[in-house]
């Protein structure tokens, strides 16, 4: 693992590199050992930022905005560009990092480092795209039209189980738009952000551009603090727990700054009685499981009618039976471990609560041992029978925890999907088009991502990410999300020889 950090120029012990200089400043006493879930092995030592380290990063950024805005969009885009090729070369060492530091299988790392490159490819088309309306006017030899603007600095914070895709959804969009950014990963996930922040500070200076353009800052949740009230960051995107966000919230809502909240899911999956089950196993299996059951939008429910409950349970008990769980970097395995013993504790408490709450555990909870598993952070998926009167069920755990309810018609199902605070993904699985249609009306899905016949996880970048209710009604990557990182100003000319006045409204003097 040290090879893979020299290939980004990251030694260890590394400490604070908030400052973005070859000699980290910063007088914080929080030094903290990042361990690998996979193995407890210390991948390096990261002392994390403080007041002072902030301000420096802020004022790299401000210096920078002038220069990065200045320049047409469409070249900020070829930056872009640049990001995403070298993104390429370096896909297969930033994959096993983030695969090794998070836990996900490698096929995942994969798969967040291309969800980067596909973003890449995404702005840079919509730096040619940033387009205003043009109205008519009701005054006769006048225009009236809209245009964007940049923010100016906008603040990412983002959560340890896609250490680094997240960042380049707001990141390459907040760019093209002419924004400089200034980016608190997640503490447990430390060095795969440095990676990105090294690929792209290599294109900056190959370009004569200043570092402040992109910006990291490594700290706990008092830098996250001083991020979201600090009337120099336009727009805070954080990506993390309800309870975070509604902090976060509050606190740029109190200065009436801009924010894009993503929060808890508690994503279901409703069967039908005329589903495909070939389909919909596969789909089920990874949405509980992948990632160890750490995104937010891993399927938590399972809502099937009682015609093929059972025959679906024991499909699913039978696929259980097959996982793999290991080393995630061994590409045989499908489940790698979960961030860290807190998490596991989380899992067995959860799972001791439902028991508690009448439901029935069918499979799983099982905290593994041995030398294979000496990180303590390896538990067993785990599918629990469930019913509506079961607060846990409405609570998210970042966990391989599947609850399964059974159901008789379709708006009990629908009406049982929506019984949580949570609002991100859901899915459904049907041959019936009358179903698929009633499942997208407005009675249907209230979440802020409806699938028919595909899983609740999985989702590509050409379309906005986010949900609503406590999932916090932001959006993200793809559509026109790239309105939320810009101001919209309405201009009107007059371009006649007389003042015509609104509403028709006459003023003589």
């Amino acid at each position: 693992m040290k090879d893979l950090l020299k290939a980004f120029d990251l030694s260890t012990p590394y400490y604070n590199i908030s400052t973005g200089q070859e000699n980290w400043v910063g007088n914080s006493k929080k030094i903290i050992d990042i361990k690998s879930p996979v193995n407890n092995d210390c991948i390096g030592t990261i002392q994390l930022a403080d007041n002072h380290s902030y301000k420096v990063v802020v004022s790299k950024a401000k210096e920078a905005f002038p220069i990065w805005k200045s320049m047409p969009a469409p070249q900020r885009g070829d930056i872009v560009r640049q990001f995403g090729d070298a993104l390429r070369k370096e896909k297969e060492n930033l994959a096993k990092l983030v695969s090794y530091e998070m836990g996900k299988s490698l096929q995942e790392g994969y798969g967040e480092v291309q969800e980067m490159i596909d973003i890449c490819d995404f702005a840079v088309g919509l730096s040619r795209q940033l387009y205003g309306l043009q109205m008519h006017s009701e005054r006769p030899n006048h225009r009236m039209f809209e245009q964007w603007h940049p923010l100016g600095i906008v603040g990412i914070i983002s959560a340890f189980n896609f250490p680094v895709a997240v960042w380049a959804w707001n990141a390459t969009l907040a760019w093209i738009c002419g924004n400089v950014c200034v980016w608190k990963p997640s503490e447990k996930t430390p060095f795969s952000a440095m990676a990105c922040q090294e690929i792209f500070k290599k294109i900056l200076k190959q370009n004569a551009l200043p570092e402040g353009i992109s910006n990291i800052i490594i700290g706990d949740s008092d830098i996250g603090k001083l991020m979201a009230s600090d009337y120099d960051i336009a727009l805070i995107s954080a990506t993390g727990s309800t309870k975070m966000g509604k902090s976060v919230s509050q606190t740029v809502g109190k200065r009436l700054g801009k924010s894009i909240l993503e929060l808890g899911g508690n994503n279901a999956i409703i069967v039908t009685q005329e589903a495909d089950l070939d389909i919909a196993v596969p789909a089920i299996v990874f949405g509980a499981v992948g990632t160890a059951g750490q995104r937010c939008t891993s399927t938590r429910r399972l809502i099937v009618h009682k015609s093929c409950y059972q025959n679906l349970l024991d499909k699913l008990i039978h696929a259980y039976k097959q996982l793999r769980i290991g080393n995630p970097l061994n590409e045989k395995n499908h489940v790698g471990p979960l961030i860290d013993v807190d998490a596991v504790n989380d899992y067995l408490k959860t799972i001791e609560e439902a028991q508690k709450q009448g439901g029935n555990l069918v499979y799983g909870n099982n905290v593994l041992k041995g030398e294979a598993f000496k990180s303590n952070c390896y538990v067993m998926p785990t599918i629990i029978e469930a019913h509506s009167n079961m607060s846990i069920v409405r609570h998210e755990t970042f966990a391989p925890i599947l609850y399964v309810f059974s159901y008789d018609t379709l708006d009990e199902a629908i009406f049982i999907q929506n019984n949580v605070p949570q609002g991100l993904s859901s899915s459904i699985f049907t041959q019936n088009m009358q179903q698929v249609e009633t499942f997208l009306s407005n009675s249907g899905s209230d979440c802020g991502i409806a699938n028919v016949n595909i899983g609740t996880s999985g989702a590509e970048i050409g379309g906005a990410f986010g949900g609503e209710k406590e999932t916090g009604g932001g959006r993200e990557s793809g559509s026109d999300s790239w309105k939320a990182y810009m101001r919209r100003q309405t201009c009107t000319v007059n371009y006649g020889k007389n003042a015509h006045l609104a509403q028709g409204i006459v003023f003589n003097l």
